[in-house]
């Protein structure tokens, strides 16, 4: 089984953990690409292109600048993540067997590298999908990344046993053919949601929180069927047949009204 978790906004250059291994990122070439195009904004068209203020726009305009400098610091990808989900997976917990484990079945999306495996080492930036760049044909994030990303996920997939437990948000599915990857492997979508007054709803922080937790869950115990999947609870969270088909798996937590 392969997880696919979305990156995180919020990045870190330093981590206390060591690795026994690192990559490259295998699309190292195309991220450095980008990165030049992107230094060439300045700090007022980075907060429009990436909806943030100018304390961020200047933050990330220093990170472009300095992309491709010697001293630019690197860190593995699922260590330079430091979302809520990030936060949840705990890879500073992972034993040298659970690193290599994830090595070969985990997935992290990128705007700016495209597909990571978690021990690859990248810098910091931050990028959007909508943002088109000028060299690229003005295409988007979205559309330059698809046509390059979707022959290798399907092949990790494979190489992982032909299951997909896609713990990524809904938007990184344009990232790749996605109906192309749905016919040529099994794709499982976990849900959480939250019973309130009678009614199903998504909290957006326990949602995050669950996808980080059922990925450590998956990776800890080497989960390989999708069945498998509906053993995992946590704070509440439990699968709920009668809400779920082959495709979506689905955790409430509470009870229905």
């Amino acid at each position: 089984m392969l997880i696919l978790l979305s990156c995180a906004k919020t990045m870190s250059a330093t981590s206390r953990v060591k690795v026994p291994f690192t990559t490259l990122p295998r699309f190292q070439q195309e991220a450095s690409e980008i990165a030049v195009q992107m230094s060439q904004f300045s700090v007022d068209e980075l907060e429009r292109l990436l909806r943030v203020n100018a304390k961020i726009g200047v933050e990330n305009y220093k990170r472009y600048q300095v992309f491709h400098a010697d001293s630019s610091p690197l860190l593995a990808a699922v260590l330079a993540y430091t979302g809520i989900v990030f936060k949840r997976l705990n890879p500073s917990a992972f034993s040298e067997e659970e690193q290599r484990y994830a090595q070969d079945h985990l997935r992290l999306t990128s705007f700016c590298y495209g597909l990571l495996r978690p021990y690859d080492m990248i810098r910091l930036y931050r990028l959007e999908g909508d943002v088109m760049l000028p060299e690229f044909g003005n295409q988007t994030m979205f559309a330059y990344w698809k046509s390059r990303l979707t022959d290798v996920f399907i092949e990790d997939i494979q190489k992982a046993g032909g299951v997909l437990c896609n713990l990524a948000s809904d938007e990184m599915r344009g990232l790749f053919d996605w109906k192309r990857v749905e016919r040529e492997v099994r794709i499982v979508t976990p849900e959480f949601h939250v019973w309130k007054n009678g009614k199903l709803a998504t909290i957006v922080v326990y949602t995050k929180m669950s996808r980080g937790e059922m990925a450590n869950y998956i990776l800890k115990n080497k989960i390989q069927k999708p069945e498998d999947l509906k053993g995992f609870t946590w704070e509440g969270f439990e699968f709920n047949e009668s809400l779920s088909d082959e495709r979506r798996f689905v955790f409430t937590n509470g009870k229905g009204g």
